[in-house]
């Protein structure tokens, strides 16, 4: 069974995100970027299935600058088999990924596409859902817990009122959650490997897809300072200062 992976080059979690002075978007100079966390428990989902004989095959996927080859290698390292990178340096919004994602889906026909269910820069959680529209295949999204049985994957997915189990017939696209593993590290010999594995280069244009989006960013602000807090000496303080000056109640 081929695996299909789709990964995203993020800025780091750890680091602290800065709004350029023009509020043009996002300061990235001189910022560590980093493979979206969401991201990395989808490839280590494909390396286990791999290690259990499931898979056969493990294809990573990044849309992006050609930077991004940096979170295809780590990813490669982690334990996939080659990786694709769709090179375009346009702001692309999640339609624009998900069709482009629908040609590599084509191009590669895998049984089973892997993604994070959302990115830590967008938060948009929409890529998984659209890419399900656009090639009918089924879907098990926010997944805490995969098995592949035949020609079948239960998906444990988490909901409001607790956990669900589908059982979706592959081929499937599946989007992780938090809870479905703990992503490894990836160990000095195997990514020195990495550097040898195939890293195949496309273009939005080579796989017949228009990029182009109806949605203009105007503006990008930082969310507003938060005052300190103040410490009280009773609850009805308490009361009267949530009453009087918060009027919460």
């Amino acid at each position: 069974m081929k695996v299909l992976v789709a990964v995203k080059r993020v800025v780091d979690y750890n680091v602290k995100v800065r709004v350029k002075a023009d509020n043009s978007g996002v300061d990235l100079a001189n910022v560590k970027m980093s493979m979206n966390p969401f991201c990395e428990i989808a490839v280590e989902e494909a390396v286990r299935l791999k290690e259990k004989g499931v898979a056969s095959e493990i294809v990573v996927v990044s849309i992006g600058p050609n930077a991004a080859q940096e979170q295809l290698r780590t990813a490669l390292a982690l334990g996939a088999d080659r990786a694709i990178l769709v090179d375009s340096n346009d702001e692309l919004n999640s339609l624009a990924v998900a069709k482009l994602l629908k040609a590599v889906v084509d191009k590669e026909q895998p049984q089973l596409v892997i993604l994070g269910k959302q990115a830590i820069d967008s938060d948009n959680n929409q890529t998984g859902q659209m890419l399900g529209a656009l090639t009918g295949f089924a879907q098990g999204t926010f997944a805490s817990k995969v098995e592949v049985t035949g020609d079948k994957v239960n998906v444990t997915r988490e909901i409001d009122g607790g956990l669900q189990t589908v059982a979706l017939s592959l081929p499937a696209i599946v989007t992780t959650d938090l809870r479905l593993n703990e992503p490894r590290y990836a160990s000095l010999p195997n990514i020195m490997k990495a550097k040898k594995k195939p890293l195949e280069v496309l273009t939005p244009d080579a796989l017949g897809v228009s990029t182009a989006s109806t949605v203009k960013t105007l503006k990008v602000e930082a969310p507003a300072a938060r005052s300190a807090g103040i410490m009280v000496k009773s609850v009805a303080e308490l009361v009267e200062k949530l009453k009087n000056e918060a009027k919460v109640i």
